[in-house]
């Protein structure tokens, strides 16, 4: 007789991500943990024993996505469990999806994996393997975001960030270092670090000192920056290491010689959102304009080749003409290298939606028109001296033979980061080209927001 134990099946998790790259992180860890607990993945609904959604509540937008992307999971596998950020409005996600089987809030890690064990109990058997599997990337192999804090203490009229994700909580410094030095060893080629306020990393650990490498280093943004600045690939290159969600605090200037020494890649994401000091103030903002762009012609005598980007909110309660036209003219003096706009949205739980004066849809839309109108012209002249450089690029997709046997790829510049700006269309280049390369590139051409040229 054949008493042979029948091994239960392993059990498959499908993931929708949606929202900004720290949600991303968020998901990246929530699936390697799943994987860790005998868990595979399934890229489809059909194939999953259980779907996660994972969250975006920033905007009333952002929240119809979400209950859209719900909604689209249920009627396509029917077994979902939600988190993220929207995860706090359980009470909205129920009244429109009663059939979801758990909700949790945004990094939540262990009540996910608890929710998920519950679904769809794990077997037990060949999959959990004895040999630590890496962790999952939802991103390329060649870059990867950095996650350093979570949560922010400012309190923005416009932002119910902190309501979502809490207070600042910065990370050891040691522990990410160790992460940045896994993932650089494991291909990635260029690192993105993230948080709500890069700036502010280890403020609540009142800088924290840890030792790494044999040296002692703190929990602080310059610190930081210069540590990551020593990491190098397996093949001795060092990776492009970009800073997003930079508030121009003071000590953001003692980065800038890192970026000139080439440790650090020279590119800031910087969230403006607005110039007027009166509408700043609104924002409950810290208004200091005009300083701002003195430390910008600072920078750019220290690294010529910063980049600079930012995005400004268009459309706030109370923001006059008067307001726009002092924005527009603080961009023409800046001369932002990247800028996105956002028409003012309300958010549930904001305080600027108690605000007097709210501008008209109209209104709105035209001033957005005119911002980007002006941002547009500021980057096709930015791009256009560029034509006749030679620039590192970093590749991202090769494409496939044309019908005479070219082979054309899309890569970035230092000033590109993925996803939010621009490329570089690379033409005629070699069949054994790889995403991940990095390769210097001639400029031919340019438009408002993309380069063209030539490995050289």
């Amino acid at each position: 007789m054949n008493t042979a134990t029948t091994i239960s099946d392993q059990k498959k998790v499908g993931m929708v991500s949606l929202g900004c790259p720290k949600a991303l992180v968020d998901s990246e860890r929530i699936l390697t943990r799943l994987r860790a607990d005998g868990y595979a993945m399934s890229p489809d609904y059909a194939g999953a024993d259980v779907v996660l959604v994972n969250t975006c509540g920033f905007l009333d937008s952002a929240k119809e996505e979400s209950l859209a992307a719900i909604g689209e999971a249920i009627a396509e596998n029917g077994r979902v469990i939600v988190t993220g950020c929207m995860g706090d409005e359980a009470d909205a996600i129920r009244a429109a999806h009663p059939q979801v089987l758990a909700i949790t809030g945004a990094h939540q890690y262990e009540d996910v994996v608890a929710a998920v064990h519950e679904a769809a109990p794990p077997g037990q058997g060949p999959y959990v393997d004895l040999i630590p599997q890496p962790d999952i990337k939802l991103t390329p192999r060649h870059y990867s975001y950095l996650k350093i804090s979570e949560g922010c203490n400012h309190s923005c009229s416009f932002c119910i960030i902190p309501d979502l994700r809490g207070k600042l909580a910065s990370r050891r410094i040691d522990a990410v270092l160790r992460e940045a030095e896994k993932l650089v060893a494991a291909g990635t080629r260029e690192l993105l670090v993230i948080s709500q306020d890069t700036s502010a990393y280890g403020v609540d650990t009142r800088h924290d000192v840890r030792t790494w490498k044999g040296r002692e280093v703190r929990a602080h943004m310059t610190d930081l920056a210069r540590e990551l600045g020593q990491l190098r690939t397996p093949d001795g290159l060092a990776p492009w290491t970009r800073l997003h969600y930079v508030y121009p605090y003071p000590h953001v200037d003692a980065v800038i010689p890192l970026m000139a020494e080439g440790l650090l890649t020279p590119y800031l994401d910087i969230p403006f959102q607005h110039a007027s000091p009166s509408v700043l103030k609104r924002m409950k903002r810290p208004a200091n304009e005009a300083k701002v762009l003195e430390r910008l012609k600072s920078w750019r005598e220290i690294c010529p080749d910063i980049a600079v980007r930012s995005s400004f909110v268009v459309g706030f309660p109370g923001e006059t003409e008067a307001d726009f036209d002092y924005l527009v003219e603080w961009l023409e003096e800046a001369q932002l290298d990247r800028v996105g706009a956002f028409r003012f949205e309300p958010v549930a739980g904001a305080q600027a939606n108690a605000l007097p004066d709210h501008v008209p849809e109209e209104v709105k839309e035209e001033r957005y028109a005119r911002l980007m109108e002006v941002t547009a012209r500021i980057s096709a002249a930015k791009l256009e001296a560029k034509v006749g450089r030679t620039l590192p690029v970093i590749i991202d997709e090769v494409g496939e033979p044309d019908e005479d046997g070219d082979v054309g790829a899309t890569g970035r510049s230092q000033a590109d980061a993925p996803e939010i700006d621009g490329n570089v269309y690379l033409r005629n280049v070699p069949q054994s080209l790889a995403p991940g390369d990095f390769v210097m590139a001639e400029v031919e051409d340019a438009d408002a927001h993309d380069l063209f040229g030539v490995i050289v």
